[in-house]
């Protein structure tokens, strides 16, 4: 399914109801069971802050394509924590959890989402203006966090969900809380999310970052898609700029620029975590795991995955 949205700045949780016949209780939005199950629901303070909470599944792949149309002079964030809740319901088919990431970059940028069908979206997304990211962080001195509150050129930098956010997520929906205060609640644990967020940030190399034109971002989006999706073979470096039509030194910067990691360094990490998730969820074993990433030696194997892991991977798969 391909819905087509204008969000003039408000968000496009209601729109997105509308556009698939959901039910709409108070500040929850049900998705219906024609369509999958789970809830959105969010808050907004004003037009300077809003979250919107996405705690479902669906049956049908959806494309949203949003058209935005904000208020002259709206600068707004987007911090979006993918993956950060565990599986929110039960389900007779089999149901896959979204990469676990958070995405941040300017309102203009994040103008499609594709949801693939039979897959959990647990994630928070909070939407800032930059008046109000400078009243909490204008003081923070680091490059990334400049371009974040004043840049006037597009940028994406992406980081992973830590165990401080997963904390801070499911403190979200599983603390009870009186509806009189809930609203100031939830504000706050926005803000102790953006300081997790932004602690990750401060620990990037301190170097300004470059301008990125939409085709740039697009391009080095399609080379994290190509390093997933082959995991079992070492990246080319040589053939990655070419297919991105950029020079290998412009690839390199703007890949680490935007994820905080080499090319190879993060292809080495998503390896180590497929890794991990073989021999936790399919109780794969270590040599067929090894095998099946790419490893001709597995003791080799064994210490690159202690290197990224913390531990060995026989002793990961029995704990």
């Amino acid at each position: 399914m391909k819905i087509s949205i204008t969000d003039t700045g408000s968000g496009i949780a209601n729109k997105l109801a509308e556009a698939i016949g959901a039910r709409v209780d108070g500040r929850f939005i049900y998705i219906p069971e024609n369509k999958g199950g789970g809830y959105i629901t969010g808050f907004s303070w004003g037009k300077d802050f809003r979250v919107m909470i996405r705690n479902y599944y669906l049956h049908e792949e959806i494309y949203i394509e949003r058209t935005n149309e904000l208020v002259e002079g709206q600068e707004d964030v987007i911090f979006l924590l993918s993956g950060i809740f565990p599986t929110p319901v039960k389900s007779e088919k089999q149901l896959y959890a979204e990469h676990s990431n958070v995405l941040i970059c300017m309102h203009a940028v994040s103008s499609v989402m594709a949801m693939p069908s039979n897959t959990v979206f647990g994630s928070v997304t909070i939407a800032v203006s930059r008046h109000y990211l400078r009243l909490l962080f204008s003081k923070v001195d680091h490059p990334v966090i400049e371009s974040i509150l004043g840049s006037k050129d597009n940028f994406v930098f992406e980081i992973s969900i830590s165990p401080e956010m997963i904390q801070t997520a499911d403190e979200m929906i599983h603390q009870p809380m009186p509806q009189v205060i809930e609203s100031h609640y939830y504000k706050l644990k926005c803000e102790e999310l953006l300081c997790y967020i932004f602690t990750l940030l401060l620990q990037r190399e301190a170097i300004p970052a470059s301008n990125m034109h939409i085709d740039d971002i697009k391009a080095i989006y399609a080379i994290k898609y190509h390093l997933h999706s082959h995991l079992a073979q070492a990246p080319n470096i040589a053939a990655l700029s070419r297919e991105a039509n950029m020079s290998e030194p412009k690839l390199r910067k703007l890949f680490k620029q935007t994820f905080g990691k080499g090319v190879f360094e993060y292809y080495q990490s998503a390896r180590m975590l497929e890794a991990a998730k073989l021999l936790k969820e399919k109780r794969l074993s270590v040599s067929e795991v090894g095998y099946q990433l790419g490893f001709t030696n597995l003791s080799h194997f064994t210490r690159v995955f202690e290197q990224h892991i913390g531990i060995k991977p026989k002793k990961y798969s029995l704990s």
